[in-house]
Parts: C-alpha cells; sequence; structure tokens
C-alpha cells in the first residue's frame, strides 16, 4: 500500500464515519454487545468526546484523505501517569499493510508528549489480530485491575512508554 497515510485530530465531520468502522469490527468478532465500545454513549460523537479535552485525545487515520480507522488515548485513573488506548479501529480494506504498527508509535508518541510514562489497554480474547498486534509492539498482559468492574474485556496490557517514537 503506497498511498499517503496521515493522521488528524477527531472532527464532528468524522462521527459518523468512525462509528460505522468501529461497529463493523465489534460486530465481526461478534462483540456487539454490552460492555464494549459498540454501547458506549460517546461512540456517536466521539469528538465531542475527544476535542479541547486536557486528559484525552482521538486521532483519525486517513489514506488520500479518507478516513480509514481512528484511535485515542484517555487518562487512565487508576495508575499513575498512565493513558488508556482507546478505540483503535480499522476497516477491512485497509488491514493486512501495517497500518496499525503506524497507528500504535503514533498514538504512543503523543501520549508520551502529553507526560504519560505507560501505555494501558483492555481487549478481548476474540481479537486475536488485536493481541498480536499489542504484543508485538510490546505490550505485556497483566492481571484484571480491580479497579474494572462493568467490562466485557478480558484481557489486560500495559507498556512502559520510553520515548517519544513515530513522531
Amino acid at each position: 500500500m503506497r498511498e499517503r497515510i496521515s493522521f488528524r485530530e477527531i472532527e464532528k465531520a468524522d462521527d459518523e464515519r468512525l462509528a460505522r468502522i468501529i461497529r463493523d469490527n465489534l460486530e465481526a468478532y461478534h462483540l456487539d454487545i454490552p460492555g464494549t465500545a459498540y454501547f458506549d454513549e460517546s461512540l456517536a460523537h466521539l469528538s465531542e468526546y475527544y476535542r479541547g479535552a486536557l486528559d484525552r485525545k482521538y486521532f483519525v487515520v486517513e489514506i488520500d484523505g479518507k478516513v480509514v480507522g481512528g484511535v485515542g488515548f484517555q487518562q487512565l485513573d487508576f495508575m499513575d501517569n498512565t493513558a488508556e488506548l482507546q478505540k483503535l479501529y480499522l476497516c477491512d480494506d485497509v488491514k493486512g499493510y501495517g497500518i496499525s504498527y503506524e497507528m500504535m508509535k503514533y498514538i504512543e508518541a503523543r501520549a508520551f508528549e502529553m507526560g504519560f510514562t505507560q501505555m494501558y489497554l483492555e481487549t478481548h480474547s476474540n481479537l486475536v489480530p488485536a493481541m498480536h498486534l499489542y504484543e508485538k509492539c510490546g505490550y505485556h498482559l497483566i492481571e484484571k485491575p480491580a479497579e474494572v468492574v462493568h467490562s466485557a474485556m478480558d484481557r489486560f496490557y500495559l507498556k512502559k512508554l520510553l520515548s517519544v517514537a513515530g513522531k
């Protein structure tokens, strides 16, 4: 895939497209269930949730100007200096080209720039490709934190952020 990949902050015009990408992915893995992003109240208006906030960011991924996915993070309340990776999703037609690795480097760098020293994430064992990505990117499986009470997720990962990569 030789097209030009770019990242930018989410805008209101992206909301519908990103909600569809996220829901399509969750449906494909039988995760259109309560306790997943599928039912997040903010899913239909992600731009309102993320834009202008001091503790969270969300970026869309474009290829030649077309939105093909997105990824974000938010400050995690129960671990010091830790950001939670949120809503990393891609359209099916661009999967398999290494874009998700670029997304990971990009979002880790943005979190590090904001002062976070760790990245935490929750995922589900149905999402085998996602778990492969996270492990290849240096994330380590951890026990379910006691603070996580209402979640359908069953895999929890953590990574130390050591530098600003992917700038």
